[in-house]
């Protein structure tokens, strides 16, 4: 059965910026940043969906989607993109005592992202490429995380949908305390690997077209190909917009 209602929970920005500091290691709780892609994901594959179900928020990481939205439906989404808010975390909420935990990323990039935050309790780890694929290596990962809980913040940098499925099991599992991110390359975008789009760019919601002029052979088939499904998407499913408070750790 195909995606029929997206739901997003109401935080732009500051308001989970708020939140996230907030957050706490009494419990645990991930949080999903759906994009265009994502979108597509949820449509085509119901364990993508399963996952998002569990997540504990569901941020709008679009604008050019919110805009979308707004121009042919009329609904105002607030947006709370992934890379923004990891920034934000670093700039105004995360101390250099803060216990966090990296997922994804190579040492160098750890090393300079604790440099340049004067990170003093930063655990990272970096899993095999394909490394969803094997139980040991997945498991290591778990009890990597695990060992060092409770945390923070724990940055899961390793791509969807495997930043999901760690961030689902991490919940079932029971063992983990503190709030969980699924960033994507948000940290690539912090230590300079990968650079961002212009803010002007941004703020008319066609990053996208900043990034695939960057690698059109690794992106051209995601943005021209697979991307322009999510107009048909749009038309046919309902969005759903949760009041922050419905969006406790569950």
């Amino acid at each position: 059965m195909s995606l029929s209602v997206i739901r997003f929970d109401d935080y732009d920005l500051p308001r989970f910026v708020e939140t996230a500091a907030g957050f706490g290691v009494d419990s645990y709780g991930f949080v999903v940043t759906p994009n265009a892609d994502h979108l597509i994901r949820l449509d085509e594959d119901a364990e993508f969906r399963a996952l998002y179900d569990e997540a504990a928020f569901v941020l709008l990481d679009s604008r050019f989607l919110a805009k979308i939205v707004s121009a042919t439906q009329g609904l105002s989404l607030p947006v709370c993109a992934g890379s923004d808010l990891t920034a934000q975390l670093f700039a105004k909420v995360i101390q250099p005592d803060d216990k966090l935990v990296l997922i994804g990323g190579r040492p160098e990039q750890a090393e300079k992202l604790a440099s340049i935050y004067g990170l003093k309790r930063l655990a990272h780890h970096n899993p095999p490429m394909g490394f969803i694929k094997n139980p040991l290596a997945v498991a290591d990962c778990l009890a990597f995380i695990e060992a060092n809980s409770p945390f923070r913040y724990c940055l899961l940098g390793v791509g969807a949908p495997q930043q999901e499925i760690i961030a689902r099991q991490l919940k079932q599992r029971g063992i983990a305390r503190g709030l969980a991110l699924c960033i994507g390359a948000s940290v690539d975008f912090l230590t300079g690997v990968e650079k961002r789009a212009p803010v002007w760019m941004q703020k008319l919601g066609i990053e996208w077209l900043y990034r695939l002029l960057q690698s059109p052979r690794r992106l051209a088939k995601r943005y021209l190909v697979r991307g322009p499904r999510v107009f048909g998407l749009l038309r046919r499913v309902s969005i759903e917009l949760r009041p922050a408070a419905r969006t406790l750790p569950r």
